[in-house]
């Protein structure tokens, strides 16, 4: 297994290999979007569930609920995953107008900039003169280098739009799955609560799950600790209902 790994490192690290990888269009990563749309639809329609359960609501207002919910919220989540993004990618373009003014106007203290930037990182001497020569004989890598280094700024294209479709997408899909007992006819509440609290509970692991498979984590600690977090609250929609109606006294 060890030197399965290796073999597929070192391939993944030949200078053909290497020089593909480099050459190829950066793309944002859509996982971090699809996991955000997913947890959130998933814990978004089984709280309401949980709430009208809590609440004594009847099957077809739990699900009425529901799906009202997975649409509003799905939409809002969309558009502002929409908004963050775009908001984002108008920064580093703003950033990057910046870097280019200041280029043309001061172009000795940007040399100053990447010559103290790089030597932080251990360069000196003729070596960092030549980094320096380098980056700034090309307006373009200059400022690309500036947003990196100087600002922090991820150079990944972002696309706002596959961020919210993505996002909206995700929320939909799994968000409905501890809606579909509430759709099967002739099954008791407490079993149709019980089935969809099955159907949530699966859906929060199995993101884990799948996440920590992305991000190289461990497996079963990740879908735990998503389990958890969408327990946790699914848990206080259930007590916020229950509560409701112990008070207010409606049951629909």
């Amino acid at each position: 297994m060890k030197r399965s790994k290796q073999q597929a490192l070192k391939e993944h690290h030949d200078p053909e290999a290497i020089r593909r990888r480099l050459e190829a269009p950066s793309r944002a990563q859509s996982t971090p979007d699809a996991i955000l749309g997913a947890i959130d639809g998933c814990v978004t329609t089984f709280a309401v569930v949980s709430g009208a359960f809590g609440a004594g609501f009847s099957a077809r207002v739990a699900l009425v609920l529901g799906f009202a919910n997975l649409l509003a919220d799905g939409f809002s989540m969309a558009i502002s995953n929409y908004e963050a993004v775009q908001a984002q990618r108008e920064g580093v373009e703003r950033a990057r107008e910046r870097e280019r003014e200041h280029i043309d106007l001061v172009p000795e203290g940007e040399r100053e900039e990447i010559r103290q930037i790089y030597a932080r990182k251990g360069f000196e001497g003729e070596v960092l003169q030549q980094v320096v020569e380098t980056i700034s004989r090309d307006r373009e890598v200059w400022v690309e280098t500036m947003l990196t280094e100087e600002h922090g700024l991820q150079r990944v294209a972002l696309s706002p739009w596959r961020s919210a479709l993505v996002t909206f997408l995700a929320f939909l899909v799994v968000g409905a799955m501890p809606l579909v007992p509430y759709a099967l006819p002739g099954i008791l509440p407490l079993h149709r609560f019980l089935a969809s609290l099955a159907v949530a509970a699966f859906m929060f692991l199995l993101i884990g799950m799948l996440k920590s498979l992305v991000y190289q984590r461990p497996v079963w600690q990740s879908g735990l600790r998503t389990l958890l977090m969408g327990g946790a609250a699914a848990g206080l929609a259930f007590l916020t209902g229950y509560l409701a109606q112990a008070w207010f006294g409606v049951a629909l």
